[in-house]
């Protein structure tokens, strides 16, 4: 019997960096905030844009969080995915307006009862849009992402010329509800209520999706179907059912977004879920295609870089973004936090 190799056993040891990796993202964001600290003069100014940023933030992600999912999971380039948002903000609006004895009212749970009505309804319309659009105009075209790109964009401008058919060419100006109105003043920042509510909405909806994602059997069917949907048949799922659904809830999230971003915006037009599809393509690319946190992550970036540089050098703002996603795929191609399929 020949003898045990005479050495000491080694632990590897772990570096800073290597224990920081997994948290890079959350402290990028982070890093931004003190920069953004550093740079602007007066910390009220960088609390009213920090909240600002936050925000905007918050409802990029809640309109590209169903885009990322229904990439991830159905491998589907939907380039129609702003006609749902242009959609919800003008089914969202045409319900404010018939609920105005209720947004006028300086009551806030009558104004947020209101808002929670036009919310629902749009999710509603868009929800059964989602499942329309899925059925006529993006089952005939799966696994051809060349295919998939001039359909879904022709259903986008179809889709808009049917907005101006209903509701006409022009501009829609709208005001927010009554108790909505204004700002409050906090550490001599004036914190603008609408925001602030836009930025709890936006906590409620990723916490839910996360929830549902992680702690749900569909969530786990999902997940699976992103990873290896090959196996999920297998073992006997009806994984074309769960592409509907999460098709519908992407559609219904973009409804969302569309009445809270013009509710943020206060005008609307057909061509609005076009304008932001810039915007929601540059954070489902830096988050990583298909993860939910990693657009979360994103689209906090994205809306505090804007309101940053817009404050610090306006000339700047409008190619900022485009900065932070070259930056951010030169460190990490596949994104922040990327989802890995099985070969």
């Amino acid at each position: 019997m020949s003898a045990a190799p005479d050495h000491t056993p080694t632990m590897a040891q772990i570096s800073l960096s290597q224990r920081l990796e997994p948290y890079a993202p959350v402290l990028l964001v982070l890093g931004l905030m003190i920069l953004g600290l550093i740079l602007i003069p007066t910390t009220s100014s960088w609390l009213t844009l920090t909240v600002s940023g936050l925000a905007m933030g918050m409802m990029i992600f809640i309109m590209a969080s169903g885009l990322t999912l229904v990439f991830g999971l159905m491998d589907i380039i939907n380039f129609g995915h702003g006609a749902f948002v242009s959609v919800g903000a003008f089914v969202g609006v045409s319900l404010l307006l018939v609920l105005e004895h209720m947004t006028d009212a300086p009551s806030l749970a009558l104004n947020l009862t209101a808002m929670m009505v036009a919310i629902f309804g749009a999710m509603a319309a868009t929800g059964a849009m989602g499942w329309a659009f899925e059925k006529v105009i993006v089952k005939p075209v799966y696994g051809n992402h060349l295919k998939q790109i001039l359909v879904t964009m022709g259903g986008l401008i179809v889709v808009e010329q049917l907005i101006i058919v209903l509701w006409g060419p022009e501009e829609i100006y709208i005001t927010r509800p009554e108790a909505l109105k204004g700002a409050i003043t906090f550490a001599g920042a004036a914190l603008e209520k609408y925001r602030l509510v836009a930025v709890a909405i936006g906590l409620v909806v990723f916490l839910a999706m996360r929830w549902v994602l992680r702690r749900t059997k569909i969530g786990l069917i999902v997940r699976a179907g992103v990873e290896n949907g090959e196996m999920v048949e297998a073992l006997g799922y009806r994984l074309r059912l769960v592409f509907i659904g999460v098709f519908l809830a992407g559609s219904a999230l973009a409804g969302l977004g569309g009445v809270l971003w013009g509710l943020y915006q206060e005008v609307i037009t057909a061509h609005m879920g076009n304008h932001s599809m810039i915007l929601i393509f540059i954070v489902v690319i830096i988050g990583g295609l298909g993860s939910v946190e990693g657009c979360f992550i994103g689209a906090l970036l994205v809306g505090l870089m804007q309101n940053y540089v817009a404050f610090l050098e306006p000339k700047v703002a409008l190619i900022s973004n485009i900065g932070l996603m070259v930056a951010i795929l030169m460190w990490r191609p596949q994104g922040m936090i990327p989802v890995v399929k099985a070969k």
